[in-house]
């Protein structure tokens, strides 16, 4: 014990004599402070991103079909995952919930719709239409005919915009051989006095040609792709306690319907113009950027100022009135010409945006229909089902949705959810429903169902038959054929039926989510989850969280993958450069040593000295590196690191990021350094202990 203390105070005496010391600790100290560091981000991005993952769609594991082409990938920039569907979910769900640590499993399938949407002229007849038909009902009031006279207008005005651009086009020089005769002679019917003069004497045969006619000229319709997630909407709610109601009301129990994933929301079905100015506004409060400075945002005020048509097009003749009045005083100008004045307007600076933006909310918005769809609107989604034909369906929104600490992440918001039974039909899978519809066609018409195999015999003369009989013509009651199956006139869908639960479980999905009652058990559960469905024959494949998510899942691994490998790198530099300097300090040291030898100093004694001198210095620098990373780390933890963008948003599970340091990046961070010190150290330390006294004597002669 007494040699022990003359050794550390020694190695304490001899700590800064050399200036090599203090170059062999700057290294250590700026090596355990970059780890420190780094494995404390990483690891604090790993749990914060495991939260977004997991909060959001995951769950902790998810089980699908082990027949699967492809594994299961959540966030796939190249669409849906290709997995084979599990036919009967009730069976999944009842073997894994026999499973202690399994707290919900939660039906699940991915894919991508189609949305075509009609565009302003098609929506303002969708309205007139639909005046008309409740006037000839024997609604003959003042106000109906107000409406429907203001629609009439609306429509001639956007026949009157469209006409102006044709118009332009052939001011700046529209060659004769690019221009559509059939358009031009149509827009000239449309604009024609006389066609709306007599426009009530055949109304909606006049409709009909604006609708195939004209409202194919005007450019504002949309093709929006969107990514949505089939599942049990109640128990997903239950499931996913981040996620939230921001607009309109859950779907009821039981019942089909859509939420919109509000960032989806936004981006895809709100007034462009309005989106773009959000965007700006969101990115010089937010991400404290500048008009004049920042060519993304300049782009987006050019876009405002040469495509505001769309805006235009839904003003009727008084909203277009008073949008020009509200105008002028705003700019103080007396441009009557409202395409003039918007782009006076839209040409928007650091000065004056903050003016503008609040006065289209205020003032220009409620002239306009800021959304083109809103809670409780049918929506007709087209997707391509298994077998590769398009699948058409009508389903009603009933609000949009979002998850709690990742409103901003796109990651997060990629996905809008539906209910299962909508989902199996887009799909192509045979529901209930569906089977139930084509019985009831079958016993109707007579008609007979051959199977694939036997379809060629029975139509060509094979031993198969298919009874034909002789049919005559006969007017089809719709009333009578359509009755039984109780459908909603106006959506085309199942909307009354309110399913139950074994009807919802009882059929395909394509994956589920396990919830977990104790997350730090997940590798012994997916154990567990394995060996139960291999016993019970399910055919199924278990992941995790992390490898359910991708390439997204995989981010944290391979960033500290280049962590420790820029930390191996740095100390097997700080190793060698250790390792020379301490040899140097031992050579120079040659008669101290030989003089320790000679008054009876054992080998021992000096190899001890040597490496825990080195060993010392590594510990009290490495200590001050680790102080300091701990104290950066502190400092970050208290103000937090902003997301530059909506990847960061998803990784740090919200908008900033407050990292929390960990007992194993210091526990880690010491063993390098000792270990380094102690390599470095070995070698000079076994040179030290072959200086005997002769030849301490000899080299200072």
């Amino acid at each position: 014990m007494s040699q022990l203390l003359v050794l550390l105070q020694i190695a304490r005496r001899n700590l800064f004599a050399s200036f090599l010391n203090v170059i062999i600790g700057v290294i250590i100290l700026g090596g355990t402070f970059f780890f420190v560091v780094g494995s404390t981000l990483l690891t604090n991005i790993d749990k914060s991103m495991s939260q977004s993952i997991i909060g959001s769609i995951s769950g902790h594991v998810q089980v699908f079909s082990a027949n699967s082409k492809e594994d299961l990938a959540l966030y796939n920039d190249f669409g849906p995952p290709d997995v084979a569907a599990m036919p009967d979910f009730s069976k999944v769900k009842a073997s894994l919930e026999k499973i202690e640590n399994v707290k919900t499993v939660v039906p699940m399938g991915l894919n991508g719709a189609m949305l075509t949407y009609g565009n302003t002229m098609d929506e303002t007849l969708e309205k007139l239409r639909n005046l008309i038909k409740k006037q000839q009902a024997g609604d003959h009031s003042s106000e109906l005919k107000a409406k429907i006279e203001s629609i009439k207008s609306h429509a001639r005005q956007i026949v009157s915009i469209i006409q102006k651009g044709y118009d332009n086009q052939a001011r700046i020089g529209k060659s004769n051989e690019t221009k559509d005769s059939t358009a031009e002679k149509d827009l000239a019917r449309a604009s024609d006095p006389k066609f709306w003069q007599n426009f009530d004497h055949d109304v909606f045969q006049n409709m009909e040609f604006l609708e195939n006619k004209i409202a194919q000229l005007v450019p504002d319709a949309d093709f929006i792709y969107l990514s949505y997630l089939g599942t049990d909407l109640d128990v997903f709610q239950k499931s996913f306690d981040r996620m939230k109601l921001v607009d309109g009301t859950l779907v009821p129990s039981g019942k089909r319907g859509m939420l919109l994933s509000k960032q989806e929301y936004e981006n895809q079905f709100k007034l462009k113009v309005a989106r773009r100015l959000d965007r700006i506004n969101e990115m010089l409060t937010q991400e404290n950027k500048k008009i004049a400075k920042d060519p993304d945002i300049q782009q987006f005020v050019k876009r405002n100022r040469a495509q505001n048509q769309e805006l235009i097009l839904q003003l009727d003749p008084l909203s277009t009135s008073a949008m020009i009045e509200r105008l002028q005083k705003f700019l103080d100008s007396k441009e009557k010409d409202l395409p003039k004045l918007l782009d006076n307007f839209f040409n928007t600076t650091d000065e004056n945006f903050k003016a503008r933006f609040d006065f289209f909310y205020k003032e220009m918005a409620p002239l306009v229909e800021l959304y083109r769809l809103h809670p409780g609107d049918m929506l007709t989604v087209k997707a391509y089902t298994k077998s590769g034909f398009v699948k058409s369906i009508n389903v009603k929104v009933y609000g949009t949705f979002q998850f709690s600490g990742l409103e901003k992440s796109a990651l997060a918001g990629s996905y809008s959810l539906m209910d299962l039974m909508s989902f199996r039909d887009l799909y192509g899978y045979m529901t209930p429903d569906k089977l139930a519809e084509m019985k009831e066609i079958e016993k109707e018409s007579g008609a007979k169902i051959i199977s694939r195999d036997q379809a060629e015999d029975a139509l060509f003369g094979g031993t198969a038959s298919a009874e034909v009989k002789s049919v005559k013509q006969a007017t089809i009651d719709d009333k009578k054929a359509m009755g039984t199956l109780k459908r909603d006139p106006k959506s085309g869908d199942l909307v009354s039926h309110v399913y139950t639960s074994d009807e919802i479980n009882g059929g395909m999905a394509l994956n589920a989510a396990l919830i977990l009652k104790d997350p730090k058990l997940i590798k012994q559960t997916m154990k567990e989850v394995q060996a139960v469905a291999d016993r019970d024959h399910l055919d199924l494949k278990t992941i995790d969280w992390q490898k359910a998510a991708g390439n997204l899942g995989q981010f944290v691994f391979v960033a500290k993958a280049v962590l420790y490998a820029a930390v191996f790198i740095i100390f097997i530099v700080a190793l060698v450069i250790i390792n020379n300097a301490v040899m140097m300090v031992t050579l120079q040291r040659i008669r101290e040593i030989g003089t320790m030898r000679a008054i009876g100093a054992q080998r021992s004694f000096v190899l001890s000295l040597i490496l825990l001198e080195t060993i010392t210095l590594g510990f009290v620098f490495g200590a001050l590196g680790i102080g300091l990373g701990a104290a950066f780390i502190g400092w970050l933890g208290k103000k937090g690191i902003p997301a530059a963008n909506d990847f960061l948003y998803f990784f740090f599970s919200g908008p900033r990021l407050f990292p929390v340091l960990g007992f194993g990046s210091i526990a880690v961070a010491f063993a390098i350094v000792l270990v380094v010190t102690l390599l470095s150290a070995l070698y000079p330390a076994l040179i030290a202990t072959r200086v005997s006294p002769l030849q301490a004597m000899q080299s200072e002669d």
